[in-house]
């Protein structure tokens, strides 16, 4: 079954340099972005405690009544479980909302450590006092997200997925993820505009990957597709995924997303051979210097 698009809002309430070059997407912007997100059936909306002010720009750009599932993440850890429990019922006072859709585990290393049960049973709580329908974890490939499904049995588990990563794909994960039942959502399906980066604007850090970018690029040119359409394709039609998170800055920006991802997907490609053998280039935390002036459609 193909996936589903949903919206990433760190573009509506922080700078977020590392793909956007535009700043801050004004509220005017929101608005459109999310009349043309309810227009076209986008119904899940993906934010977070640390997106700067994305959840209370939501809470004042909704549409009334609002058709979309919200969910947000927890804070670290670090700071407490009280804290941690108290900040994420703010995020409901922000959004304007009694109840949100899910309420995800921001790092999958809070569940892994000594208060990692702990943790969530809050979840849980919060989740039987019909604060939060769902409960998930947002994890990393290096996370191994199948153990962490089997151990804690999430309602959702967000993982970074693309066309250049596909890690998850190739072990076997997302099988194993369906098997079980859990809702998967992907993100990083554009791997921080880095598929979209011509080889002469990589930064210092990621020039070694110049190279596979370019065959990557030579490979969809002679498939007649583009790196969008591509993108969009692989990752709507991973097993088992239910959603697939993009990020825009604009309702232009949304459209065409929504235009290629109708697009049929291409034939004659070899997809195996677009990925990325380097795991380093495959987690933007790692990146010693940021992707600058990439376009706007980047990981949720």
């Amino acid at each position: 079954m193909t996936a589903q698009l949903g919206l990433g809002t760190a573009q509506f309430g922080t700078d977020y340099g590392i793909s956007n070059a535009q700043g801050q997407v004004s509220e005017d912007e929101v608005r459109l972005i999310l009349a043309t997100a309810a227009a076209s059936g986008i119904r899940v909306i993906d934010t977070a405690a640390n997106y700067g002010d994305a959840e209370r720009v939501l809470g004042r750009c909704w549409p009334f009544p609002s058709p979309f599932k919200a969910i947000t993440r927890t804070i670290g850890l670090q700071e407490g479980l009280d804290r941690l429990e108290a900040r994420a019922r703010r995020s409901l006072d922000y959004m304007g909302l009694a109840r949100a859709h899910a309420l995800m585990v921001r790092s999958a290393e809070d569940l892994l450590g000594p208060h990692g049960e702990a943790l969530w049973g809050r979840l849980q709580k919060m989740k039987a006092e019909g604060l939060f329908s769902k409960i998930g974890i947002t994890a990393y490939a290096e996370d191994a997200p199948a153990l962490l499904a089997r151990r804690f049995k999430p309602d959702i588990l967000q993982v970074p997925a693309s066309v250049l990563d596909q890690r998850l794909l190739k072990s076997g994960v997302f099988h194993e993820l369906e098997a079980m039942g859990i809702v998967v959502h992907v993100r990083s399906v554009f791997l921080q505009g880095l598929l979209f980066l011509p080889r002469e604007a990589l930064p210092p850090s990621l020039a070694h990957i110049g190279p596979q970018l370019s065959r990557v690029r030579r490979r969809l040119a002679e498939a007649g597709a583009d790196p969008l359409q591509a993108a969009l394709s692989h990752a709507l039609n991973l097993p088992g995924v239910s959603t697939v998170m993009v990020g825009v800055t604009s309702a232009a920006e949304l459209r065409a997303v929504l235009a290629a991802a109708e697009r049929p997907a291409p034939r004659h490609l070899d997809w195996d051979a677009l990925a990325l053998e380097c795991p380093f280039a495959l987690d933007p935390r790692r990146w010693s210097d940021p992707v600058v002036h990439t376009p706007a459609l980047t990981a949720a």
